[in-house]
């Protein structure tokens, strides 16, 4: 019973805002109000450079992590690693601290992946690494590695719980990026280094 305090422990967790917070601290605008207006690494590169947005990075992929490992450290079952990943990356999306204006969830999704089993994040970094190379966009990227997670987890952990897990997140992330998707159609996308 003890172990279902993970899940609220997780979406508290994933409720800090690494965006914000980074912002705050390095003086930076508010990722919320200027750039793209997402508290995610993308804004924070534009706003404040790489080293805002590498710390911003960890920090939204720890935020996924950290739970899935306490989990498992308490040897809890795979329905509390499933439940309690998908409540840090609800965090990341909606955290009560931070008005529930949260990111779109990419970096946070890789640490909650990274937490179930290291193969299947790092599939799912390899095909966002492979996807910018050639398509120089960070949003097409985070959209094709979400498509192909569900598939990755599911065939190499399989079981409901963590695959309905990564279909819920990886569908939400879809969501949250349909005005990247517009732009994208439209060939309005901005690139990675431009």
């Amino acid at each position: 019973m003890l172990q279902w305090f993970l899940v609220p422990f997780a979406y508290l967790l994933g409720s800090l805002s690494s965006a914000v917070i980074v912002s705050r601290l390095l003086q930076l605008p508010d990722p919320r109000e200027e750039g793209s207006k997402n508290p995610g690494a993308t804004n924070v590169l534009r706003l404040g450079g790489k080293k805002a947005a590498v710390i911003t990075l960890l920090g939204d992929m720890f935020k996924g992590l950290i739970p899935l490992l306490v989990a498992k450290g308490l040897d809890a079952p795979v329905e509390i690693l499933a439940a309690a990943g998908v409540a840090a990356f609800l965090g990341h999306l909606y955290p009560v601290f931070f008005g529930f204006r949260g990111g779109k969830g990419v970096a946070t999704a890789l640490g909650v992946l990274l937490g179930y089993s290291w193969v299947t994040g790092t599939a799912v970094l390899v095909t966002w690494l492979v996807v910018a190379y050639f398509s120089r966009m960070s949003s097409l990227s985070a959209l094709i590695a979400a498509a192909l997670a569900p598939v990755y987890v599911g065939w190499w952990l399989g079981g409901l719980p963590l695959v309905s897990a990564t279909v819920l997140m990886s569908a939400l992330l879809i969501w949250r990026h349909r005005e990247n998707i517009a732009r994208i159609r439209r060939g309005e996308e901005s690139r990675i280094g431009r």
